[in-house]
């Protein structure tokens, strides 16, 4: 049993009182050095596999993170407050409290813990029963890092040529991991599977991606030939009997390793932002429609890439983020947006997406 809690900082020193730190991993994301300590190499070495290709040999971090396995935490902590479902889901997964240095989430299904405030950043529980949640708490600090530094989050995947980038973005369940991966295949640089950094940097607009692996579906795997091994050989065969509809609908899903799949040097978690496509497609009926939208004239596609920071974002004190609706306008006032609608056809909107990344087309992408 824990402690009642005053201040996360106490809470902490409490926890770290019983295990000591001896195992460490250091990640380099972009500009954003990041070190986990932990008291399990079990899971320094699942977060090193993952990782791969992000791990680094330097001693200096901008965020220092504590990733401690233990059992689900029995603790005396005033006033969880339930946070309500995502839009279209019932079901409530996190609750939370507010401390005077911090945050407290707590996952309800696994009883994992995180603490995240300006001097505290740390997982505790079965980190190691749960890795995916380890590998998103890290990921949020890094994405916490970038919106300190400016800009905006985007629901949407990235890719990029050698000098131009596109965000794939897409109401739930409309593929834009999908596509994003079909455009790997032709030879473009995987940026992002889910989340997007975007702001400006002075002389451009740029888009900077979380390290992330793309969680596929047995269909994405299926229907790409850089993606097969992913699937074990006996499921493969099971998956590839059923229905094209059912095969959709699978919530079954599986981590794509991008060098395994693509080769090394695919993952870049940076590129300029050269246009935003808008997945608003449907299945059963024929034909993609490509349109470039003005996104004043239609707000209706602002859920699609919208995305609040949500319980693991904190403003630095006395901060006030413009993370409206008119702020993401405002941000891609000089860049084209796009609307891919009609019928689901990943063939013809990879080839659309190609073309318009295309030099002659990205030529003429300064404005309006």
């Amino acid at each position: 049993m824990v402690e009642r809690i005053a201040d996360l900082a106490g809470l902490s020193r409490q926890l770290l009182s019983r295990d000591s730190l001896d195992h460490r991993l250091h990640l380099v994301f972009g500009d954003c050095a990041i070190r986990v300590d932990s008291n399990s190499a079990g899971l320094i070495g699942q977060l090193m596999r993952y990782y791969h290709g992000f791990v680094s040999r330097r001693e200096w971090a901008d965020l220092r993170i504590v990733a401690l396995e233990a059992p689900a935490l029995d603790f005396a902590a005033p006033g969880l407050t339930p946070k309500p479902p995502d839009p279209g889901k019932s079901k409530i997964k996190e609750e939370y409290a507010e401390y005077p240095d911090g945050r407290l989430v707590r996952k309800r299904l696994t009883g994992m813990v995180f603490l995240l405030g300006p001097q505290v950043q740390m997982a505790v529980g079965p980190c190691v029963a749960n890795v995916n949640q380890v590998v998103n708490f890290i990921n949020s600090r890094h994405i916490q890092w970038m919106l300190d530094q400016g800009g905006l989050l985007f629901h949407a995947a990235g890719v990029a040529g050698p000098s131009s980038g596109l965000a794939l973005s897409g109401f739930s369940g409309a593929g834009k991991s999908t596509l994003a991966l079909h455009l790997v295949s032709q030879g473009l640089s995987f940026v992002s599977n889910d989340r997007l950094v975007v702001r400006h940097t002075g002389r451009e607009l740029m888009m900077f991606g979380v390290a992330k692996l793309p969680r596929i579906n047995p269909g994405t795997a299926l229907n790409n030939p850089h993606l097969a091994g992913v699937i074990p050989e006996a499921e493969r065969e099971r998956f590839a009997a059923l229905e094209p509809e059912a095969l959709w609908s699978l919530e079954h899903k599986y981590d794509a390793y991008l060098d395994q799949c693509f080769g090394p040097e695919r993952f870049h978690l940076a590129a300029p932002l050269s246009g935003l496509v808008v997945l608003n497609w449907k299945r059963g009926v024929n034909g993609l429609k490509v349109n470039r939208v003005d996104l004043g004239e239609r707000p209706d596609l602002l859920p699609a890439f919208v995305k609040s920071p949500g319980l693991f974002y904190q403003p630095a004190k006395g901060e006030k983020p413009d993370f409206s609706d008119p702020a993401y306008l405002a941000l891609l006032e000089s860049h084209p947006v796009y609307e891919f609608s009609g019928g689901v056809d990943f063939a013809a909107a990879t080839r659309a997406c190609l073309d318009l990344l295309s030099p002659l087309r990205r030529a003429g992408w300064g404005g309006r």
